[in-house]
């Protein structure tokens, strides 16, 4: 009997030293388990993050209220918006069309070019002694001429020595379809005759005899029109003696076809001026 006893004991004391794998395997399974859950959890969702704040709050509180945060903090997010860049794209007859366009602006441009050199060259003795200048724009040409060529002083019937020089204008211009605007331009000193009131008077009558002996001369009167500026267009100061003969003049200026009156309308104007018209932005 007493040496079954001792066995037993012996076997007890022998088992006893391997209990604690016993534990040890309860834990590395609870802690296991507890990354299991925390990683099920990795993306945030609401219902598992109820569940699990419970869980924790009956396993370390021992059944407390626990205040949870139920929605996270709102963060404003800006987002950012991309606009669309617009392309133009014309179809085929809209770029034959505006081509055309380009191509007429140009010709007509050079023929202005050819023009202003004829004004130079049969006005020749004039631009030498500045009674006359030649001005050249892209798309108008301006024959500025001194009044003292044309008029008398404070008159609007031509001199004598006007007649050749106006006839040797009407013959470069008469064959040409462009429109013609005369100017008429005085200086600030008043006027007030009965003939003429006002210095208006005055320059509209000069243009107007202008206008006239270009008619008289066989060019078309469709495209003549006079204008009377008076004193309010002055290109030099009219306190001095020599401002006040500069501002006594009268302009002819030859309009290119694209930008006459009579000429292209506002869309095809639009179309060479690349703009829109004020027909289209209306609308």
């Amino acid at each position: 009997m007493a040496r079954k006893r001792r066995n037993k004991n012996a076997f007890d004391e022998s088992d006893n030293h391997e209990r604690w794998l016993v534990s040890y395997a309860d834990f590395v399974t609870l802690l296991f388990a507890f990354f299991v859950v925390m990683y099920s959890i990795s993306s945030v969702n609401d219902d598992k993050y109820e569940i699990l704040s419970q869980a924790l709050e009956g396993a370390f509180l021992g059944g407390h209220e626990v205040q949870v945060i139920e929605s996270p903090i709102e963060v404003e997010e800006k987002l950012t918006s991309i606009k669309p860049i617009i392309l133009e794209n014309p179809t085929t007859e809209e770029l034959q069309k505006k081509s055309e366009l380009s191509d007429e602006i140009l010709k007509e441009r050079r023929e202005l070019e050819l023009i202003s050199e004829q004004f130079e060259d049969v006005l020749q003795p004039y631009v030498e002694n500045d009674l006359v200048e030649v001005k050249r724009h892209d798309f108008w040409i301006e024959l500025e001429m001194n009044s003292e060529l044309l008029f008398l002083s404070g008159e609007a019937e031509l001199s004598s020595k006007a007649i050749p020089v106006l006839k040797k204008v009407a013959e470069v211009i008469r064959d040409i379809p462009n429109v013609i605007n005369v100017e008429g331009h005085t200086d600030n000193i008043p006027i007030d005759t009965v003939e003429f009131p006002s210095n208006w008077d005055l320059a509209s009558a000069r243009a107007t005899s202008v206008v006239r002996e270009f008619q008289a001369n066989r060019v078309s009167p469709k495209r003549l029109s006079a204008v009377g500026y008076g004193e309010f267009q002055p290109v030099a100061d009219n306190s001095s003696v020599e401002g006040r003969f500069k501002n006594r003049r009268v302009v002819i200026v030859l309009m290119s076809q694209a930008f006459a009156r009579y000429g292209m309308n506002d869309q095809q104007r639009a179309e060479v001026l690349n703009i829109q018209s004020s027909t289209d932005s209306s609308q």
